[in-house]
């Protein structure tokens, strides 16, 4: 077994704790001659975070953006005196707030045609004054043919506004031909259907008791912003047989027809067109035993005008 020279070994272990302490020194030494950059601070507070802030040149290091600036990429012109008077003009007049009380007047068949003997003529038109809600109506048709008046009617009607597209109608319609004159007690509804359809349907009472239904639809369908294609159909029928005025009970006619016309603006419009009537039942009896045919074919041209 060896032995241990102790006086040895303390020697080493004081000479490796000497070494060790020296370069500890070295090393402080070195950190303390060599201080930290202190951030600027215009605050005053000097060294607060200046380890984690860095300034940094972002073009330096690849980053192509160039600096912003304050001047913008299109330039603004300056608002001069004419641009203001142009965005607000001198009103010469206060105002306004539409009247209450409006009026309405449109004839939307004034047309001729070629006819057996002679030519024809026949007129449809209507006409009302009032407010939103509350209105006068008016309304005629008839026919001319060879210089003699074949139809006549005139109705006046008092009519409620009921929704945003129909009005119910109450009054008397005057027949002046054909026949003998005569007066009816009237009611209905008008209004525009939900795909736009102009539509009319009016019951009637005579004095006699005779009775009478007469339902019309018409629809414009814009080709153009003036050229506009209107078709229409018309049904009437009767509740019982009137010989002096060659109608029949049931249903006596039923006419078809298509007007084209051209808004030369928008008051006044001339049309060409074709109209297409036949009658059915006890009516066409009639119109057989006075030689007339119950068919009837027209080719029109007339004016569409309001005011």
């Amino acid at each position: 077994m060896s032995r241990v020279n102790i006086p040895a070994a303390l020697a080493l272990a004081l000479g490796l704790a000497l070494h060790g302490t020296a370069v500890a020194q070295h090393h402080h030494g070195h950190a303390a001659s060599t201080p930290a950059p202190v951030a600027e601070n215009p605050s005053g507070h000097e060294g607060h975070h200046a380890t984690n802030h860095v300034d940094m040149d972002h073009s330096a290091v690849g980053h192509g953006t160039p600096a912003a600036t304050n001047v913008p990429i299109t330039l603004i012109p300056t608002v001069t005196d004419a641009d203001r008077t142009a965005a607000f003009p001198v009103l010469h007049r206060p105002m306004q707030h539409a009247p209450e009380i409006n009026s309405y007047v449109v004839f939307s068949r004034l047309e001729a045609w070629d006819a057996d003997p002679g030519t024809g003529q026949a007129w449809e038109g209507e006409a009302w004054i009032g407010s939103d809600l509350n209105r006068l109506w008016l309304r005629t048709e008839g026919e001319r043919i060879g210089g003699n008046t074949e139809a006549a009617d005139l109705e006046v009607f008092y009519g409620r506004s009921v929704s945003t597209w129909w009005d119910v109608l109450a009054g008397i319609k005057h027949d002046f031909q054909p026949g003998d004159s005569q007066t009816w007690a009237a009611f209905g509804v008008q209004g525009l259907a939900p795909m736009k359809f102009d539509v009319s349907a009016t019951g009637y009472v005579g004095e006699s008791g005779q009775t009478a239904v007469n339902v019309e639809a018409e629809y414009e369908l814009l080709l153009t912003n003036r050229l506009i294609l209107q078709p229409l159909v018309e049904i009437t029928a009767f509740g019982k047989d009137d010989p002096q005025r060659g109608v029949g009970s049931g249903l006596s006619s039923v006419e078809a027809g298509a007007r084209l016309r051209y808004e030369i603006n928008r008051r006044f419009a001339p049309y060409v067109g074709v109209s297409h009537e036949r009658v059915f039942g006890n009516t066409a009896d009639f119109r057989r035993a006075d030689g007339e045919n119950n068919r009837d074919t027209r080719l029109v041209a007339g004016v569409r005008i309001w005011f």
